[in-house]
């Protein structure tokens, strides 16, 4: 089941937003086949942004980071929690307010570029606390921003994320770290501005137009879930945090409308598939048995994580097994064999 018979996905949208880490780069390179379908998109005169949780860097250092991975990106075209955070703040506090940080310096220039007043210390009377995610915060900013909060400071994040995708694995993300403090504080951030809030999505499908907007994320929990309830189509790439078994175990609020295994799809209508899909397509069939999906047949994995997503999706298996020797290959292609 694919998006239609010699269909491009891309064809059907005007402006195509994406994720970046997992889906174009990991940490500090491409993503294999990255470069390669964002210069298609480029040489096709397709619009294109990028839409980011991660507020270690402002838009101009993204937009040179992609350019430098031979990704070609404008400031403008950059969608950053960071500056969506300092924005918020902008909107609510007085001019020259104090803000203290936990996070990079590029945060700390977001919140000057509006008018706001940087801060390190709960001493120095900040208004509000804004924490994002930084390689360096430790256990004295997360102290400072506790004082601070405690004593009166509006908290936000710039997102929740528990974990940021990397060449070996998912490491701890702004999510974990605003995890500390939600122990040491014993409550929520007043407020969280990225994913899954649907703020940024919205923010780059207005310059669609008319026109449709695809998001393509790797993560269900922010991207998906962050597309869907701004009302936007979208695409799960298989290349970064999520994977088959979360997928088969998604809620509904964090479906994907396409999953591919990488950015492919976006072109080769062999390459994606529209989930959920019937138990019964592309040379496969799904039986459910007590707890327990099978597998059976031969066809196309993506086929084959199709079929199981419409029964998976009905039944909440506890277990998913194989019933033929190709059915065994696509899930151990799919890391759902075992």
């Amino acid at each position: 089941m694919t998006t239609g018979a010699g269909e491009r996905l891309v064809d059907g949208y005007a402006l195509v937003v994406f994720d970046l880490d997992g889906v174009i780069y990991l940490i500090d390179r491409p993503v294999p086949g990255a470069v390669e379908a964002v210069g298609r998109l480029h040489a096709e005169g397709r619009s294109v942004a990028y839409a980011t949780n991660n507020a270690s860097r402002r838009s101009s250092e993204v937009a040179d980071l992609l350019t430098g991975m031979g990704v070609p990106a404008r400031p403008e075209e950059v969608l950053t929690s960071a500056a969506a955070a300092a924005e918020l703040l902008r909107d609510r506090l007085p001019a020259g307010a104090a803000v203290l940080v936990v996070g990079t310096e590029a945060l700390r220039a977001e919140l000057r570029a509006v008018g706001l007043t940087p801060v390190s210390r709960a001493d120095e009377s900040p208004v509000a606390v804004v924490q994002g995610f930084g390689p360096q915060v430790c256990w004295a900013d997360l102290a400072e921003a506790s004082v601070a909060v405690r004593g009166g400071a509006t908290w936000v994040a710039t997102n929740a994320d528990p974990a940021l995708p990397s060449g070996r694995g998912p490491l701890p993300g702004n999510g974990a770290l605003v995890a500390v403090l939600r122990t040491a504080l014993g409550r929520d951030p007043d407020m969280v501005v990225g994913k899954p809030e649907p703020a940024l999505f919205t923010t780059a499908a207005r310059r669609a137009g008319e026109g449709r907007t695809l998001l393509v994320g790797d993560r269900l929990d922010t991207d998906i879930e962050g597309a869907r309830r701004a009302g936007l189509d979208s695409l799960l790439v298989l290349t970064g945090v999520s994977d088959a078994a979360e997928l088969l175990a998604a809620p509904p609020h964090r479906r994907p409308t396409y999953v591919s295994m990488d950015l492919a799809g976006l072109f080769d209508p062999a390459a994606v598939v529209r989930v959920p899909g019937p138990a019964d397509a592309g040379g496969w069939s799904v039986a459910s048995r007590d707890d327990t999906l099978e597998l059976s047949g031969a066809g196309r994995t993506l086929d084959a994580l199709a079929a199981l997503c419409g029964a998976a999706w009905a039944a909440q298996p506890a277990r998913i097994r194989s019933g033929s020797a190709e059915a065994e290959k696509a899930l151990a292609e799919l890391g759902l064999s075992g």
